[in-house]
């Protein structure tokens, strides 16, 4: 682990479930900042901003501001001003996350065709009346792009239902595929890996879904680290298209690895 200068972790599931510190997750944390590592919490979470999701794990006792914070909100801004400047988006996610969206035209009026349909995360907000409105856009040509392709999460009730469920529907009903920009998107982990100043291969991430996270994570020459937090499950362990660098019981166990 001599080479490793930074850490790129996942939030919901590896340091935190629905919002509260996983034992040891805090403490785990402060160590590695104490060590000069750099640090970088990357999340496909949609429902908050950056500067939200500091503020809340801040008040948990986390080491951290918003920028250490990289969204799927703020690299798909950045990917659509790049790629597609000036295109209109209808925006179906749970939460508001346009701070995060800077740039991006949100059109919220159903008379507007969009050029792009993005979708973000999950919630009451996909109902069938919105899935439906989505469906025609993409009919009369619009673009499907995705923040990720997460099929659940965990919660403290148990695994709940993401939009990566509906982008399935969605992508086989029009005929199209999504661009997604979130994890497991090669251009997410370059944009946290410019953002630190690193190559790949100084790199460690730290996840708890081993396809998005992980193997995702390794495809782009990053050092892959599976916790038995959040939504792991041994049976999705067994079924993944690949093996892990390291696999851990939690968050907690890093800095001892790092060591």
């Amino acid at each position: 682990m001599d080479a490793v200068r930074a850490v790129l972790i996942d939030i919901d599931g590896v340091l935190t479930v629905s919002w509260r510190p996983l034992p040891g997750a805090v403490e785990a944390l402060r160590e590695i900042r104490a060590s000069g590592l750099a640090v970088a919490l990357v999340t496909n979470t949609t429902s908050r901003t950056r500067a939200s999701v500091a503020e809340t794990l801040s008040e948990a006792g986390f080491p951290v501001s918003a920028e250490d914070i990289v969204t799927a909100p703020s690299v798909t801004a950045g990917y659509l001003a790049d790629r597609r400047p000036g295109a209109r988006c209808s925006l179906l996610n749970s939460g508001d996350i346009r701070a995060d969206l800077i740039g991006i035209p949100v059109v919220d009026d159903e008379d507007t065709v969009p050029d792009i349909v993005l979708l973000g995360g999950a919630g009451p907000e996909f109902d069938y009346a919105a899935l439906n409105r989505a469906f025609g856009h993409l009919q009369r040509g619009a673009r499907l792009v995705a923040m990720h392709r997460n099929l659940y999460w965990r919660t403290d009730r148990g695994l709940q239902l993401d939009s990566g469920a509906f982008l399935l529907g969605l992508e086989r009903a029009a005929g199209v595929e999504a661009e997604v920009t979130g994890k497991p998107s090669p251009a997410f982990f370059e944009a946290a890996l410019s953002r630190l100043g690193v190559g790949a291969d100084q790199a460690l991430m730290v996840g708890d879904d081993i396809e998005n996270d992980v193997l995702a994570a390794q495809r782009a020459g990053i050092t892959g680290v599976l916790v038995r937090t959040g939504k792991y499950r041994p049976e999705t362990q067994r079924g993944a298209s690949g093996e892990p660098d390291h696999v851990l019981d939690s968050f907690a166990d890093l800095p001892a690895l790092l060591r």
